[in-house]
């Protein structure tokens, strides 16, 4: 079972000295809108745990500490980093409420976080199943169920396809100079 600290917790621990070494699992336009100074940005769709555990062998009993924006992102890289055999700490409500609680951030450039681009996507995508499904032809109205069966899926399984394939996309591609 993965454990977790509020973001004053990690503050204080940062500020004390100790070594930190803190993982934000957002994709990287997000990183560069927000995020904590001493955070290195692995998104999660690249997050490969056995090169993190293998990079850490000299102290592999050392927390790894996990951020994403609101924790949900960072409780399923903490899953997969403790199964890699880490000891792994999720920052509770991610950098969000890091920023809330007033702590320092780092801001950049601000762009359309990827759950928005989905919901324009999708929305936008079953909008136009049900125009071409009554002016064209019904068979339009198919998209429109496609679209509904992914969100659904999304729900249920937790990934999202359409997402992965946003992250893609070029205008949410950072050169690597942010981390």
């Amino acid at each position: 079972m993965t454990t977790s600290i509020s973001p004053h917790q990690l503050a204080e621990i940062h500020r004390s000295g100790q070594a930190v070494e803190l993982l934000d699992v957002r994709m990287p336009a997000e990183f560069r809108e927000m995020h904590v100074p001493f955070a290195k940005n692995v998104p999660l769709d690249r997050l490969e745990p056995k090169q993190i555990a293998a990079a850490r062998s000299g102290r592999p009993n050392e927390p790894l500490y996990v951020i994403c924006l609101s924790g949900g992102r960072g409780q399923i890289a903490c899953e997969k980093l403790t199964a890699a055999g880490l000891n792994v700490v999720n920052i509770e409500g991610g950098t969000s409420a890091w920023a809330a609680a007033d702590l320092p951030i780092i801001r950049g450039k601000k762009s359309i976080s990827l759950e928005r681009q989905v919901r324009i996507a999708a929305g936008s995508l079953v909008l136009l199943g049900c125009v071409l499904g009554f002016l064209i032809h019904p068979l339009g109205y198919v998209l429109s169920a496609f679209i509904g069966a992914g969100l659904v899926f999304a729900g249920v399984t937790n990934t999202c396809g359409m997402g992965m394939l946003l992250a893609r996309m070029p205008w949410n591609r950072v050169s690597e100079t942010c981390s």
